[in-house]
């Protein structure tokens, strides 16, 4: 058994939780390669290292004073290497930063510091090889992620490495220069190092027990999903869902190596495991809930529609001439709407709007704002009759209006669009219905 092992910031924020991850580390051998982030809060007012070491770097590319705000950062990591007994200086390494500050070595470089630095720190204490991301991790000169040098680069240096802790969240390009994944990247960091080493499981630590079925700051008490697949993982972290960074499934997923969220705080758990496929049957008809806000709906009206050409094509040609993304398209036979994010489209609405006039001369153009969206994803739907009928009796009882309803081909979700008023209580109803009452 092998396992690549990756600690969220949260996890890694003093010495007490250094030690929490160390312990979960050292209890089983299958644990050889560990992922740190950078330390996160101590606390709710407290504020990560990361963004301390953007505040930093931007007071020293403005050529201001940045020596004690990087202290304060070197003092957040001497507090920790104290707190694990360890004799281990950073000067060297904050020498080094010192001078590449100055020299304005990028935000990337900065960023990248955290990480690399909690490497360190992690390494000593458990007595693992230190491997920097940056000799491991490829960029292209593009700033592109190369999955395949990685793969060559990671693999013949951890063929040989029994033991080690490579940093997340950065790599580097061929001449050094430091590149990041975007914030949350850390994930993404020990996705690529479990398919280099064809590791038997990628346990991601955070501070939650997996993922919840939906957001406990709307559902108290939302119970946790035991498994859910990678294409169901998608449909809920694109609608909002967000305890793994989205593109970390990639790398593992072409493996078949499976994900284990778990939390760092309550290791007994066994938190959430995403896999490729399972015969496991789900606990209920749904995986999850997941919603977002902030949408318009545009609807086009005109006669005949149906029978004319090309029509879709000339509209949605409007909308991507003006770089807007659009999220779901129902239609009828004189009508169609479009939804998009709003604040892509608000600057824009009066020239897209004449421009649809102009290509397709609709009889009638309306606008709805403040709108949400809502996902109702699960493997579970595709062999439950009466899914969607659920769902329009949830949602009718809870008195909230369906502004529309799209399901997928895949059987795999349903996605209904309300008012923004009525996005808390619509996911209020639909768990209710699904989860507590499980009709």
């Amino acid at each position: 058994m092998k396992k690549v092992v990756k600690f969220g910031g949260s996890s890694l924020a003093n010495a007490d939780h250094f030690q929490k991850a160390g312990e979960i580390i050292q209890s089983e051998e299958s644990r050889k390669y560990v992922v740190p982030s950078a330390p996160g809060k101590r606390f709710s007012r407290d504020t990560k290292v990361t963004d301390m070491l953007y505040n930093c770097y931007d007071a020293a590319i403005r050529k201001k004073d940045f020596q004690d705000k990087l202290f304060e950062i070197k003092d957040r990591y001497n507090e920790i290497i104290e707190g694990l007994g360890l004799t281990l200086s950073l000067d060297q390494e904050f020498e080094m930063i010192q001078k590449n500050f100055i020299k304005e070595a990028g935000r990337n470089y900065a960023a990248s510091r955290g990480e690399y630095l909690n490497g360190i720190i992690m390494s000593a204490y458990l007595g693992f090889e230190f491997v920097d991301a940056a000799e491991v991790i490829r960029f292209n000169d593009d700033g592109t992620f190369n999955d395949i040098v990685t793969n060559e680069l990671l693999s013949h240096r951890l063929s040989s490495t029994e033991r080690a802790v490579i940093p997340g969240f950065y790599g580097a390009k061929e001449d050094g220069t430091i590149v990041t994944f975007s914030r949350g990247g850390s994930d993404i960091t020990g996705s690529i190092v479990a398919l280099a080493v064809s590791a038997d499981v990628y346990e991601n630590w955070t501070d939650v027990s997996g993922f919840l079925i939906a957001d406990p700051r709307i559902v108290k008490n939302a119970k946790s999903i035991e498994t859910i697949t990678y294409k169901e993982l998608r449909e809920l972290s694109y609608m909002g869902a967000s305890v793994l960074h989205e593109d970390a499934i990639f790398p593992v997923r072409k493996a078949g190596i499976p994900i284990n969220i778990r939390n760092t705080n309550a290791p007994e758990e066994e938190g959430t495991l995403i896999v490729e496929s399972t015969c496991r049957k789900p606990k209920y008809t749904i995986t999850g809930i997941a919603g977002t806000d902030g949408f318009v709906a545009i609807t086009i009206e005109k006669a005949m529609m149906n029978s004319e050409i090309g029509f879709c094509r000339k509209v949605l040609q409007v909308f991507e001439d003006n770089d807007i993304s659009i999220e779901h398209m129902p239609s009828g036979i004189d009508t169609m709407t479009i939804f998009v994010h709003k604040d892509e489209f608000e600057d824009r609405e009066q020239k897209v709007l004449a421009e649809i006039h102009s290509v397709v001369t609709p009889d009638h153009l309306e606008l709805e704002s403040d709108l949400s969206l809502i996902a109702i994803v699960g493997r579970g739907m595709k062999a439950t009759r009466g899914t969607a009928g659920r769902i329009f009796s949830a949602l009718a009882h809870a008195h909230i209006n369906v502004k529309m309803i799209d399901q997928g081909s895949s059987e795999l979700n349903i996605i209904v669009g309300v008012r923004h008023d009525d996005f808390k209580g619509a996911i209020k109803a639909l768990y209710e219905i699904f989860v507590v009452t499980q009709i």
